[in-house]
C-alpha cells in the first residue's frame, strides 16, 4: 500500500511517498479500515521536525486523524461491521502506525461512527480538534452556560470548533483573530464578540467587555507571550486552560488573582496507554457527531491535498494564520 513515510527528522521534504507492507489484524478486536482521508495537525510538523516519540522507530507513518471505511473485522468485535464509516484519533505517536497512508488496523475500541450527514473529508479533519476544545473547555476549564470565555486565534483548527462549542454550551464567546477576513467568519460561527488583535488593544477591549472584570475562563491556543497576557485578561478566581507549555512566565499575578491554570494536551492518553481517559474521548466524539448531524456544530477544511503531498501541507501549516484545517485525500490523485 501507499503511505506517507518520515525517514528522518527535519523538514517537510522528509516525508516520503513509498509503498509500504500493508497491516493485517493479528488480535480478535481489531479492525482494518480503508483510510478515504487523513487530518493534518500542528503536532504532525512537531513530531516530523523533532522525531518526538520516534528516537528508535524510523522510518515511521504520522498523522493522528483519520476518517475511513471498515473492511475486515476480528473475530470478536460487535460494534462494527465491514462498510461502517468511521472517524478516529489513534496513532502516529511512536509504536503504532499513523493514517498518512491507505490501510490501517487498530483496536476498535479506539474507533467511532463517523457523523452521517458529512464526507470523509470534513470528518478526517475533526477528531483531534474536537476532543481538544472539549477537553479544554468543559473539563479542564469547567465552561458553563451564562460565563464569558475568551478564545484565543479562533479561526485556527482548534479555536474554530471551541467557538461553536462553548455557544452550544450557552457561553458568551470572546475571541481573537488577525484579519477582518477571519473576524467575520468567527462571527458566523456565533462569536458574539471578535477582537482584531493585530488593530486593537485586547487588554482594552476585554476591559471594556467585562466592564473591567476579565472573563471567567481563558483558553489559549497559542502559548508565549499571549499565555503571559492571558493572566490580566482574567477574572479573579477565573481559570485559563493552555495547549502550551508555560515554562519562564511570571505567574505573580495570577496567584494573586487565585486563578487556576490547566494543561490540555490530549495525545496523553495514547502516550500513557489510559484506557478510561480513551473511553471518554470516543464519548466526545460521539457527542461532537450528534452536533455536527444537529447543525450545532461545523468544520472547516480549508484546502485539500492528494496523499503524496504531505509535504507541502505541513509547509503551509508551520507558515501559520490557517483559517481551518488541511485534509489529505487517500483517493485524490496528484
Amino acid at each position: 500500500m501507499k503511505a506517507i513515510v518520515m525517514t528522518v527528522a527535519g523538514e517537510a521534504s522528509v516525508l516520503e511517498h513509498q509503498e509500504i507492507t500493508e497491516p493485517n489484524i493479528t488480535k480478535d478486536t481489531e479492525v482494518k479500515i480503508k483510510i478515504h482521508a487523513v487530518g493534518i495537525n500542528p503536532i504532525d510538523t512537531k513530531v516530523r521536525s523533532l522525531a518526538m516519540f520516534y528516537p528508535d522507530n524510523l522510518p515511521a507513518v504520522l498523522g493522528c486523524d483519520l476518517a475511513g471505511e471498515v473492511i475486515e473485522i476480528g473475530s470478536s468485535v460487535t460494534d462494527f461491521k465491514v462498510g461502517d464509516k468511521v472517524w478516529a484519533c489513534h496513532g502516529g505517536l511512536g509504536a503504532e502506525q499513523g493514517n498518512y497512508a491507505e490501510i490501517t488496523v487498530l483496536d476498535a475500541a479506539y474507533i467511532s461512527a463517523m457523523p452521517q450527514t458529512i464526507d470523509f473529508i470534513d470528518a478526517a479533519a475533526a477528531p483531534l480538534v474536537l476532543i481538544t476544545a472539549w477537553g479544554a473547555l468543559f473539563e479542564r476549564g469547567r465552561l458553563v452556560a451564562g460565563e464569558t470565555v475568551l478564545i484565543h486565534a479562533g479561526a485556527g483548527g482548534v479555536g474554530h470548533v471551541a467557538i461553536q462549542l462553548a455557544k452550544a454550551k450557552g457561553a458568551r464567546v470572546i475571541t481573537t483573530v488577525s484579519t477582518a477576513e477571519k473576524s467575520e467568519w468567527v462571527k458566523s460561527l456565533g462569536t458574539d464578540e471578535v477582537i482584531l488583535y493585530t488593530e486593537e488593544n485586547v487588554q482594552e477591549r476585554v476591559n471594556q467587555l467585562t466592564n473591567g472584570a476579565g472573563v471567567d475562563l481563558t483558553f489559549d491556543t497559542v502559548g508565549g507571550e499571549v499565555f503571559s497576557q492571558s493572566i490580566t485578561l482574567t477574572a479573579h478566581f477565573g481559570r485559563i486552560v493552555t495547549l502550551l507549555a508555560v515554562d519562564g512566565v511570571d505567574l505573580s499575578e495570577a496567584r494573586i488573582r487565585n486563578l487556576s491554570i490547566s494543561f490540555e494536551l490530549m495525545l496523553v492518553p495514547m502516550l500513557r496507554q489510559l484506557k478510561q481517559a480513551r473511553k471518554q474521548h470516543i464519548k466526545i466524539l460521539d457527542q461532537c457527531a450528534d452536533y455536527i448531524d444537529n447543525k450545532k456544530l461545523i468544520i472547516k477544511v480549508a484546502k485539500v491535498f492528494p496523499l503524496e503531498e504531505a509535504s507541502v501541507a505541513h509547509q503551509l501549516i508551520e507558515a501559520g494564520h490557517t483559517m481551518g484545517k488541511y485534509v489529505l485525500d487517500c483517493n485524490k490523485v496528484k
